[in-house]
C-alpha cells in the first residue's frame, strides 16, 4: 500500500498552524473542503449535518471571531456560506454498486493551550507552530484530521474497486464533548453499517495499538445560571435576592449527592462565578459542573439530581434559575466482529503490534455518541487508539508526536474500507 507520509507530514503541519477551538473551527473545515472536493467527494455542511437543537457549549462571540479569523485568512467563501454558521463537514463517497455503508470520524478542533515556544519544542524550530495565540492543537487532532484526508485519497485512488458508501466525518467540537451529540440527531449516520473513530498518541506508543479500550465514561457537562435581585447590602439587604448564596448552597450539595450502588460515579464542579459588587446583594451567579458514570443509565441518574438540587435550591433562595447542557458523551462497547477486523489488520502491519488491547480509557469521548447511534440502528462500531510516541502529555504546551504513525492511521482505516467494502 502506498501512502505518501511526506504529504501527511504537510497536511498535518499546515492545520497545526492554524488551530481554532470548538464551534469555531471555519477556516479548518473550508480547508478540508477544498482537499476533499478536489479530490472528488460530495460534501455536505452546516444543517445538513448539525441538528441545532442538540449543539452544545457553542459561544457566539468564540463563533464569529472564528468566523472573521477564517476570512482574513483566506477561507474559501462558498464553503463559509454553506456552513452557515455550524462548522464541520461529511465527504461522502458512493460507489453506485450495492454493498454497506460505513463511517469514520475524525475530529478537527483544538485546545484552549499557548504553545511553547522553547528551542527544543519542533513545532516553533521548524516553524509550524500556532499562530493563534492562546490555541494549540496539543491533543494530536491536527494529526486526526491528516489521517481522514490520506483515508479519502486513497478511496479515491482506488474507488473503482469498491462497493457501497463510504462518510467520512470531520466533527467539531470534541473538546469538552460537544459536536457528536448535534452531527448523531441530524441523522447523517442513520443507514450506517459500520463505524470506526479513534485518537492518535493517547496512552499508546508508537508501535502499537490497543484495539478495544474499555471504560468509557458516560458524562454531562452542565451550567447551572442563577438569576437574583439587587440591593443595598447594608441599608436594605431584605429586599435583594441572594444569587450568590444560593449557587455557594447548590455547590455543597451537588458535592452531596448519593453515590449510585451499581456503578461508578463522579461529579465535580470546576467553576463559581458570581456578584457584581461588595456592598450590593448579588444578583447574578453561575456554576459549570459535570458529571460522569460508568454508564448512560447511571450518569443519567447523577443528572437528575443536579436539576432536582438546582430547583430546589431556587425556591429556597426565591431566585431564578435556568440550567444548560454544554456537552455530553455516553458509554459504548465496542463491536466484537470490529475488534477482531482491526486486530487482523494490526497484525498484517509489520510495524506495529496490539497492545494492550483491553486498556481502561476511564474518560469520556464523545465519538461514543455516534457509535452508539449506529449500534442503536443496528450496525457495529468501535473506538480505538493509535499508538505514537508523544514530547509530552496531551494538552500540554510542549505535546508533539511522532508523525510517521500518520501511515500507520491510514493503512488501519484503508484496510478496514478494503476488509468492509471491496
Amino acid at each position: 500500500m502506498n501512502i505518501n507520509l511526506q504529504q501527511l507530514i504537510q497536511w498535518r503541519r499546515e492545520f497545526h498552524r492554524f488551530p481554532e477551538t470548538g464551534w469555531s473551527e471555519f477556516w479548518t473545515t473550508s480547508k478540508i473542503a477544498d482537499y476533499l472536493e478536489e479530490m472528488g467527494f460530495e460534501i455536505l455542511l452546516g444543517q445538513q449535518i448539525i441538528n441545532p437543537d442538540f449543539v452544545r457549549g457553542r459561544n457566539l462571540t468564540i463563533v464569529e471571531q472564528g468566523l472573521a479569523n477564517a476570512q482574513a485568512y483566506g477561507a474559501n467563501s462558498q464553503w463559509l456560506e454553506r456552513m452557515n454558521g455550524y462548522t464541520g463537514c461529511v465527504a461522502v463517497f458512493d460507489s453506485g454498486k450495492p454493498g454497506k455503508t460505513i463511517a469514520f470520524r475524525f475530529d478537527i478542533d483544538c485546545v484552549n493551550v499557548t504553545e511553547s515556544v522553547a528551542a527544543t519544542h519542533r513545532p516553533h524550530q521548524e516553524g509550524f507552530s500556532s499562530i493563534n495565540p492562546g490555541f494549540m492543537h496539543a491533543c494530536g487532532h491536527d494529526g486526526h484530521i491528516t489521517i481522514g484526508l490520506g483515508t479519502a485519497q486513497w478511496i479515491m485512488q482506488n474507488k473503482d474497486k469498491l462497493r457501497g458508501k463510504i462518510k467520512l466525518v470531520f466533527q467539531p467540537a470534541e473538546e469538552g464533548v460537544r459536536g457528536a451529540a448535534a452531527i448523531a440527531a441530524s441523522g447523517i449516520l442513520d443507514d450506517v453499517d459500520y463505524f470506526a473513530g479513534s485518537h492518535l498518541s493517547f496512552c499508546a506508543s508508537s508501535g502499537t495499538i490497543i484495539s478495544n479500550p474499555k471504560n468509557f465514561l458516560s458524562t454531562t457537562k452542565v451550567d447551572i445560571r442563577y438569576q437574583g435581585k439587587p440591593a443595598h447590602a447594608g441599608a436594605a439587604p431584605h429586599l435583594g435576592r441572594h444569587a450568590v448564596l444560593a449557587a455557594a448552597h447548590a455547590v455543597t450539595q451537588l458535592h452531596g449527592i448519593s453515590r449510585h450502588g451499581e456503578g461508578m460515579t463522579r461529579i465535580n464542579v470546576g467553576v463559581l462565578r458570581a456578584g457584581e459588587g461588595r456592598n450590593v446583594i448579588p444578583t447574578s451567579a453561575e456554576i459549570q459542573l459535570e458529571v460522569r458514570g460508568e454508564n448512560k443509565a447511571i450518569n443519567d441518574y447523577m443528572y437528575q439530581q443536579v436539576l432536582q438540587i438546582a430547583k430546589g435550591v431556587a425556591l429556597s433562595f426565591d431566585v431564578e434559575y435556568e440550567t444548560e447542557i454544554m456537552g455530553e458523551a455516553v458509554d459504548m462497547i465496542n463491536d466484537p466482529e470490529m475488534i477482531a477486523l482491526v486486530e487482523d489488520i494490526a497484525n498484517q502491519l509489520p510495524q506495529i503490534q496490539v497492545g494492550n488491547a483491553e486498556y481502561p480509557f476511564n474518560a469520556s469521548e464523545d465519538a461514543t455518541i455516534l457509535g452508539r447511534r449506529v449500534q442503536d440502528n443496528g450496525g457495529k462500531s468501535i473506538y480505538f487508539i493509535i499508538g505514537a510516541n508523544r514530547t509530552a502529555e496531551h494538552h500540554q504546551a510542549e505535546f508533539d508526536f511522532d508523525e510517521s504513525q500518520l501511515v500507520t492511521g491510514v493503512q488501519i482505516y484503508t484496510s478496514l474500507v478494503q476488509k468492509l467494502l471491496a
